[in-house]
């Protein structure tokens, strides 16, 4: 009998342990939210605005290395064609998401060269 008194007593600071558990896991995700999940997203949503911008005659660089020129964009099939060769037009073409970034722009073509 002395054994329930016993554990009845007890149940109820148990529940404070677990409030202060609760607290915890909450600050823990709000700061892996701030650290990681934020500055990802909107690294991606800066990266989707560059793909959306993408013009003909921008210099791309592909996740894969190479440098082009872009000739011609297909919105349906979401790639575009890239020339890496100016004097035997070598084309390829790529997914609109292997750009990883733009060289210059065509408003930049314009400027004199430092030779």
């Amino acid at each position: 009998m002395q054994s329930i008194l016993l554990q009845a007593q007890a149940a109820p600071a148990a529940g404070g342990g677990i409030a202060s558990s609760l607290i915890f896991f909450v600050v823990l995700f709000a700061i892996m939210y701030f650290l990681m999940i934020r500055p990802q997203q909107k690294r991606q949503k800066e990266m989707q605005k560059m793909l959306n911008s993408l013009q003909i005659n921008d210099k791309v660089l592909t996740s894969s290395g190479i440098y082009g020129r872009i000739v011609s964009i297909k919105p349906d099939k979401d790639t575009v064609v890239i020339e890496i060769d100016d004097t035997n037009k070598v084309r390829v073409e790529f997914q609109r998401s292997a750009i990883i970034s733009i060289i210059n722009t065509p408003a930049n073509n314009n400027a004199p060269a430092n030779s």
